[in-house]
């Protein structure tokens, strides 16, 4: 049967209400310059980029579209041939990123942001491909618990030497922590740090003393808000250190941008205040940069105007809302759409993304829950794959598996063959199935955001070689999280020790609530005992 009248021909498309087919029956393109039947070039059909899998792949059924084109480059109609391409200016070429490609549909990116709304929080997903990599829970007027960012006027309420860190109080019921290095912190994004001072904490603090603090971690369980002293308004391209002389650029940026940024930096920084240049500001020109630098110090002289009034302990300055502040930190050219249930939230967005990204205006879409037959979270199977990051146990491609179980104390996960039986002999089935595993684990590991200690069991290798390519591919994967890691070799009992830090509370937390019965426990003891 030709691929013309093969109903399965067509390639699968987020949003698609029936299953994927099992098999990749997408034509392959044809040869440049050539005609070429679809039916030509099987050998060349389950030849997929990594991370590609679900991307649409154009309109045609004849071949006409490229499923493996590079997801940045701008996508056409049709292929024009070399001659036409050289043609093309470099403005044009320019024009067409910043508008996303040349598809009239939609723009093309790796990721794709989900946002739904209901009565008591704002839930966040975020897809790669028809992935679900991400997924954050926003609690609606949350005075307590979600102040990540905001900025306070504090008492010190008292300081404990042993400790090496105060409490304070910031006008919300439970006490906030300030560690004596945080009094002069040492930000992990800069060139050249703020110096540390080898005073005492009490030293540095008194019991009674007004300070200004921001918090830097929501509160945890029984741990309460972590603060710091050293306050910081964060851009889209820059974050404004206030009172201090520290100049950074993110160690993300290559080389030559960095060295282009410096450059820049003498121009925009204000007096009396650092500055610290944003991954965001690659490429971005130097009016951008002062113009969003002008507007940080704008707002910190409205913030020492509200500190003036009053020392009492309160709010003076609240962040963004978590989905304003989520796009501030990642929207770019990798995202294909942000799509939002909410005709208010998305009319503060769209309003945000115009004042610093323009040119990324038109990727932020409405999603009438009105016209639209299902509701958001399932038109692109959110809701399915939620409900499988919930459990205990992850399935691998090739039949193995991943036991994940969380404690106060750290995380283990637990690597299985499973079903993965190989076909040549023991060590490699097992090393095949860890480099499956490490790549997995990552994964998870952003999707739960978990924090904190964890402890990976792979299954035991004989062959070092092996064993420093699993660490090696685990780190690779983590790479991609913008959540600070720490990875160590694969011990002589198989088992990896890393850190992830912990910024918030995990994905289990934010949508679950503690059993009564069994207090979290999992089980009932039996009566009559």
């Amino acid at each position: 049967m030709s691929d013309e009248t093969n109903p399965q021909s067509s390639a699968p498309r987020i949003g698609d209400t029936r299953p994927a087919p099992q098999g990749d029956t997408r034509p392959s393109p044809a040869p440049a310059g050539n005609g070429g039947a679809s039916g030509q070039g099987s050998n060349n059909r389950n030849r997929r980029r990594r991370g590609g899998k679900g991307r649409p792949s154009g309109q045609g059924q004849g071949g006409q579209n490229n499923p493996q084109r590079r997801t940045d480059a701008p996508v056409e109609a049709s292929a024009p041939d070399a001659a036409q391409r050289n043609d093309k200016s470099d403005t044009n070429r320019s024009s067409r990123r910043r508008r996303g490609g040349e598809r009239k549909t939609r723009a093309q990116g790796r990721y794709l942001m989900c946002v739904h709304t209901t009565k008591d929080a704002t839930h966040i997903a975020t897809l790669e491909g028809r992935s679900m990599v991400e997924y954050t829970v926003a609690k609606a007027a949350d005075e307590v618990s979600q102040i990540d960012g905001n900025i306070y006027v504090g008492r010190i309420q008292n300081v404990l030497p042993g400790m090496e860190l105060a409490f304070v109080d910031i006008g919300i019921p439970k006490n906030a922590v300030l560690y004596r290095a945080d009094i002069h912190r040492q930000d992990e994004d800069a060139e050249t740090p703020s110096p540390k001072s080898d005073a005492k904490i009490e030293e540095l603090i008194k019991s009674g003393q007004t300070i200004i603090c921001q918090v830097t971690k929501n509160a945890i369980g029984a741990k309460g808000a972590r603060l710091t002293q050293e306050v910081s308004l964060p851009g889209r391209f820059a974050v404004l250190v206030p009172n201090s002389s520290t100049i950074g650029i993110s160690k993300r940026l290559p080389d030559g941008e960095r060295r282009r940024l410096r450059r820049i930096i003498d121009e925009v920084k204000p007096e009396k205040h650092g500055i610290i240049i944003r991954t965001a500001a690659e490429g971005v020109s130097a009016e951008d940069l002062a113009r969003d630098v002008t507007s940080l110090a704008e707002k910190w002289a409205a913030i020492e105007t509200e500190v003036a009034k009053s020392n009492q302990p309160r709010l003076i300055y609240r962040d963004l809302d978590l989905a304003v502040r989520v796009l501030r930190e990642e929207l770019n050219d990798d995202y294909r759409g942000v799509i939002i249930d909410d005709k208010g939230l998305y009319e503060k967005v769209r309003e945000y993304v115009m004042a610093v990204n323009p040119e990324l205006a038109d990727r932020i879409e409405y999603y009438d829950r009105g016209t639209e037959e299902l509701p958001l979270f399932e038109r692109y199977f959110v809701h399915e794959q939620l409900h499988r990051a919930l459990d205990r146990k992850v399935f691998l491609p090739s039949g193995g598996s991943l036991i994940i179980e969380r404690t106060e104390a750290l995380t283990v996960v637990d690597v299985n063959t499973g079903k993965n039986v190989g076909t040549n002999n023991l060590e490699e089935t097992v090393f095949r199935n860890n480099l499956e595993a490490a790549e997995e684990v990552a994964r998870q590991l952003r999707l739960r955001d978990i924090g904190g200690i964890i402890v990976i069991d792979f299954i035991d290798m004989e062959i070092k070689g092996n064993r420093e390519a699993v660490a090696s591919a685990l780190r690779n994967a983590l790479s991609r999280d913008k959540t600070r890691t720490q990875v160590f070799d694969i011990s002589e009992l198989g088992l990896v020790e890393m850190t992830r830090k912990r910024v918030n509370e995990g994905l289990l937390e934010s949508v679950s609530s503690v059993c009564a019965v069994c207090d979290g426990r999992g089980f009932v003891v039996a009566t009559g005992l």
